[in-house]
């Protein structure tokens, strides 16, 4: 490979939070780190290569998302998805979760229902309560070995009188990546009820080999005008501080509606480095990250043989995108949170708390292996020791 995803970077004192924000989380700092959804990857030269020409330069002024990097992305969802996609569909968000609570004010009234998915990120849950919506669950279901939806439930759920569906596109933490048939009927009956779709579509470059990304709104032109999907290089390249993200819809009335909210709270310039890093990914960051997705299927590989020999008590399925595992503790046959204190106290290592994305996650820790391989053993060789 090209790139060296092997290097062990040391990122403690860097006031990055997954290393240094333990404490505020686990109660203790001496732990190894694979929690928060970064990886502790290099991002592609290229990007490296954009941010420090623009720090050379000196002058960090009100910079705008020029016409070239949306003609970047335009390019890029158009190879990578066959989303053909105009210049001015596309509007911005300094990260997708600002985006997600942006669209629950615009879309929403006080005490409308908005459904999700569950278990999903947990600011899904956030966005939806911490703006006085009303939040509706339908709890995804494990059929023949992988997480499904419930598609009575999700019906009944939205003929409820739901307004808005916030979709989780790959899906996290369980690593589904939706087909297109699965998406195709999400979507046809979110407009059979009036319905809106907000996609979050932030790890979409990042399905594992075999698996394909679907964009939701490229599905039809009734979902796409039912649609406003989020996108951003954050996740793929690695440069979620760079707090860029990119909000699309070819309906001009959500993205007005969307852009009107947006710009009374002030959130419509961006920084510099966010503009030229985003540029750079979509235009030169392909062959980076198609050595990137080949070694996250390899780790992920790895954490699959090691637990099925190694870690009997302890259940995965296997994702289909991202560097995301999503796993079972239920079979230790001890508490939830007694699960959580061995991770903690006896393996140093610092793992999701699975109740964090509903009560469906009960039992159950998200562990990051966007990391070198040899982090990776680690980790899995800690918890074995542990238990």
């Amino acid at each position: 490979m090209k790139y060296n995803f092997d290097e062990i970077i040391d990122r403690r004192g860097t006031d990055c939070v997954k290393y240094d924000d333990l404490n505020r989380t686990f109660g203790r700092t001496d732990l190894l780190p694979m929690w928060v959804a970064d990886m502790d990857f290099r991002t592609a030269p290229a990007i490296i290569g954009a941010a420090e020409d623009c720090c050379r330069h000196g002058v960090f002024g009100y910079t705008f998302r020029s016409e070239e990097a949306k003609q970047a992305f335009i390019d890029w969802v158009a190879l990578h998805y066959g989303w053909p996609v105009k210049p001015e569909w596309i509007s911005i968000s300094p990260g997708i979760v600002t985006a997600l609570s942006v669209a629950v004010r615009a879309f929403t009234e006080k005490r409308d229902k908005v459904l999700i998915l569950t278990p999903v990120y947990p600011p899904f849950f956030a966005v939806v309560t911490e703006n006085g919506r009303e939040l509706v669950c339908s709890s995804l279901v494990v059929e023949n070995g992988h997480y499904e939806v419930d598609w009575a439930d999700f019906e009944d759920k939205l003929r409820q009188g739901v307004k808005l569906f916030i979709l989780c596109n790959s899906h996290n933490p369980v690593g589904r990546v939706w087909r297109a048939e699965e998406l195709k009927r999400m979507g046809d009956l979110c407009c059979k009820y009036g319905v809106l779709i907000l996609s979050d579509e932030i790890h979409a470059d990042l399905a594992l080999p075999g698996f394909k990304h679907t964009v939701m709104a490229s599905l039809s032109e009734d979902i796409a005008a039912h649609t406003l999907t989020a996108m951003a290089p954050s996740k793929t390249f690695n440069i979620a501080g760079m707090m860029n993200s990119l909000i699309v819809s070819s309906s001009s009335e959500l993205l007005g509606k969307y852009n009107r909210e947006m710009l009374a709270l002030h959130l419509d310039v961006g920084n510099i480095f966010g503009h030229v890093t985003l540029k750079a990914a979509y235009r030169e960051g392909g062959e980076w990250l198609e050595e990137l997705r080949i070694y996250l299927g390899r780790n992920v590989d790895f954490a699959d043989e090691y637990i099925r020999h190694e870690l009997p008590y302890v259940k995965m399925l296997r994702p289909e995108g991202s560097f995301l595992l999503w796993l079972d503790f239920r079979p230790t046959g001890l508490r939830h949170e007694e699960v959580g204190r061995i991770l903690t106290e006896k393996a140093r290592v610092g793992l999701n708390d699975g109740s964090a994305f509903g009560k469906e996650g009960i039992g159950f820790r998200r562990m990051n292996v966007g990391c070198p391989r040899a982090i990776l053993q680690e980790g899995l060789e800690r918890i074995k020791k542990a238990f």
